[in-house]
């Protein structure tokens, strides 16, 4: 039933009424961190696997290199919480994939090679990769959708200060002059502010549009498509009720025969 929920509001994670929603400047200020974010990811992922490989031969690249597996699962788990955590996604069930009783008795080497899952390591390195190239390409997006519009609007009150300081008039060889119509300075800028208010609304528009994007790079849909329980522990449950009724009946039968 949680599951459910928990489902119902990750597929509501969508953000509506974008100029009033705190939700839309957050996602500018993740989109701002994406770039320094995605160069420091690829960077320790990189030098980790480089010095990993090149160490091997002295045996410390084997446990460096379960360690660059930890880490990149690390910075693809923080990535997933911080989108959730913008977005308001609720918190994935929790999932038992491994019996922890049955590596008591292990050595830390046997551990880690336990818990080392090849596919999961490729996956987190592909989006580690891709993290560094959505993050160039959308701050390069974002920059210049909002700079667009917030230039529109921004341009009379750089007008009337160029035109006060130093008697710069940037409008004089506008499109209104080149296809002669004769608008005054004032209904240009209410023009100005009109069409600047409408591009930064699209622009906050695709700011959303990119987070989501994102969402479905990240793989942040993805628990709550899974079992909160894993197999071994519903079959655990199952078996363990059988075993009490297997010794009753026995202990039964031992008190009917004597």
């Amino acid at each position: 039933m949680k599951a459910t929920e928990a489902t119902a509001k990750a597929r509501a994670g969508k953000v509506n009424w974008v100029l009033f929603n705190p939700k839309t400047y957050a996602t500018i200020l993740y989109l701002l961190l994406s770039l320094p974010l995605g160069i420091i990811y690829f960077t320790v992922a990189i030098t980790g696997l480089a010095l990993s490989i090149g160490l091997t031969p002295i045996f410390i690249g084997i446990p460096l290199f379960f360690g660059v597996a930890k880490l990149l699962n690390g910075i693809v788990s923080f990535e997933q919480n911080m989108i959730r955590q913008i977005l308001g996604l609720p918190t994935p069930p929790v999932s038992y994939t491994h019996n922890r009783q049955s590596e008591a008795g292990q050595s830390w080497f046997k551990r880690m090679m336990g818990s080392f899952d090849g596919g999961l390591f490729i996956r987190n390195l592909l989006l580690v990769l891709l993290r560094f190239v959505t993050g160039i390409v959308f701050f390069t997006i974002m920059v210049t959708v909002i700079s667009l519009g917030l230039g529109f609007i921004a341009l009379p009150v750089v007008h009337i200060i160029l035109m006060n300081e130093m008697q710069l008039d940037i409008l004089e060889n506008s499109l209104f002059n080149y296809f002669h119509i004769d608008w005054t300075y004032n209904q240009q800028y209410m023009l100005y502010v009109g069409v600047g208010l409408v591009l930064f609304w699209v622009a906050l528009r695709v700011v959303n549009g990119l987070m989501q994007i994102q969402r479905r790079i990240m793989y942040v849909d993805e628990p709550y498509q899974q079992p909160s329980v894993h197999v071994e522990t519903q079959m655990h449950a199952t078996v363990q009720p059988e075993y009490y009724d297997y010794h009753e009946d026995q202990s039964t039968q031992g008190m009917i025969i004597s």
